[in-house]
């Protein structure tokens, strides 16, 4: 598998990020949703990651930077023909190795609370991920869980 920076100009990926979107508005209130589209993850302080093999789409996942010391993980996703075969931890893995790169102290995520999103506090919850309280921008939402992993502990 490759994981590479991506333009978001390829149609698979636009493919994976409207899938995406379909489901969090599916199982969450529209003030709810915090999944940026294609046009709001292009911007300087986000970096966007695809993962491949060979021509296959696999997954995808971003990095925001909040500051210099701390950083969002946003767009995480998995194609729905990979599910449970470890591209989400691949992924989580290369976008926790960089955010080390870059020097950053924390990296923090909002995910849902409901049902529908288990499997990824579970995956988060393996690397060591912590809940905590809302940060940057984000308010309170019960259909909200927050999370954060200091950089420098050991992940898988």
């Amino acid at each position: 598998m490759d994981i590479k920076i991506d333009d978001l100009n390829g149609g698979e990926v636009v493919q994976l990020l409207k899938e995406h979107l379909e489901d969090m508005y599916a199982t969450s209130p529209p003030e709810s949703v915090h999944a940026l589209d294609v046009c709001a993850l292009k911007v300087p302080e986000i970096t966007f990651f695809s993962c491949w093999k060979d021509e296959q789409l696999l997954g995808c996942a971003a990095i925001k930077e909040l500051d210099s010391n701390h950083a969002e993980l946003k767009s995480m996703r998995t194609s729905n023909h990979v599910r449970n075969l470890g591209v989400g931890t691949l992924l989580l893995n290369h976008v926790l190795n960089v955010s080390s790169d870059r020097g950053y102290k924390k990296i923090s995520l909002e995910t849902g609370s409901q049902e529908f999103f288990k499997p990824a506090r579970n995956l988060y919850e393996k690397f060591g991920f912590q809940y905590c309280d809302p940060f940057a921008d984000y308010k309170p939402d019960p259909y909200s869980q927050f999370m954060s992993f200091t950089l420098g502990e050991t992940f898988s």
